[in-house]
């Protein structure tokens, strides 16, 4: 798949861990699931991990999806960076991947009745019955990056396990995954960044919180 590319940096993060990833409940497209106090130590050690990075009162654009937990994630790494929360774009299309009719459910009772969630070879989410695929939310956050790609700024992203993991594919270029129809980066655990330049990634910190989600 071809690169988008951008003249400025985009670092990416996972959000911290939430109330549903703790209660292992199937969280995906839930606007509302507010953080744990591990959460909130995971966005910390992002705010450290981009302040060593960037220093003090970057010029960063702001973006997340518009969830509730990774505008949480999101302020607290802002205060770490001394920047205004206030000033973020949110943009539905970095959004996480929508979950369907199994959105809410506790993962021991769906194994239960469907087998595994998630896929042992890519750790991707198994698509749910009136869910989203993953060829979708690679058109999704192609759409986003393609109208939002001359900004020439460095920008953070906060945002999700799955779409954060399609949307580095797109990024660096990767090849389509043919069991998912959308190229698939390496999954990251909660509380994760990287930095995406020139099509190419760098981890700059390893978060604490669950793999794959």
């Amino acid at each position: 798949m071809q690169t988008i590319a951008r003249q400025g940096r985009d670092f990416i993060a996972r959000h911290g861990e939430t109330v549903f990833n703790a209660a292992r409940r199937v969280q995906g497209d839930h606007l509302h699931t507010p953080l744990t106090r591990a959460g909130f130590a995971q966005a910390d050690a992002i705010g450290q991990a981009l302040r060593a990075e960037l220093g003090p009162r970057p010029a960063l654009t702001l973006w997340a999806s518009p969830t509730g937990r990774a505008l949480q994630t999101l302020a607290v790494i802002a205060e770490h960076l001394e920047l205004d929360w206030h000033v973020a774009r949110t943009d539905a299309r970095l959004v996480e991947i929508g979950t369907g009719r199994w959105g809410g459910r506790y993962h021991a009772d769906l194994i239960a009745e469907v087998g595994a969630v998630f896929d042992s070879a890519t750790g991707a989410m198994r698509v749910a019955p009136e869910g989203e695929d993953y060829a979708a939310i690679a058109e999704r956050v192609t759409g986003w990056l393609t109208d939002t790609q001359e900004d020439s700024r460095d920008r953070l992203v906060v945002m999700h396990g799955m779409s954060s993991r399609v949307l580095r594919g797109v990024m660096t270029g990767l090849p389509v995954e043919p069991s998912l129809g959308a190229p698939f980066a390496p999954g990251l655990a909660q509380g994760s960044i990287v930095a995406v330049e020139d099509g190419r990634e760098r981890v700059l910190h390893h978060g604490a919180g669950r793999a794959p989600a």
